[in-house]
């Protein structure tokens, strides 16, 4: 199940686990410093944000892997001479076309829409 983040009225941010499509836009939240208060989804703390006009930086979910191994697709990818920062959700960030040949080729993928 997908992690959905809410903000609270202090800026505290706090994940919640839902379904797909079941996440409500607003959830109450017991925060130690503000007490008890209505959190905000948060779709900026969930990364989601606009593409850049160039497309690169591009986050890609088609070769990620799951949350917990997102510290072991680093090192992999640092091992084998292609450092690449990878999200808290496991999804590599690609810097240039380039770059994400190398990172999938490492990793002994391919994609199909990559012309190569």
């Amino acid at each position: 199940m997908p992690i959905y983040c809410y903000k609270t009225p202090g800026g505290t941010i706090t994940d919640r686990v839902f379904p797909v499509g079941k996440a409500p836009a607003h959830i109450t939240h017991a925060d130690p410093a503000e007490g008890i208060v209505c959190a905000k989804r948060s779709f900026a703390a969930e990364g989601v944000k606009s593409a850049s006009p160039r497309g690169w930086p591009m986050t890609c979910l088609g070769s990620g892997v799951n949350a917990a191994q997102a510290g072991d697709l680093r090192a992999e990818l640092a091992r084998k001479g292609v450092p690449t920062e990878v999200t808290r959700d496991g999804d590599p960030i690609y810097t240039s076309s380039s770059h994400r040949n190398k990172a999938l080729k490492a990793r002994g993928m391919f994609d199909k829409n990559g012309y190569k």
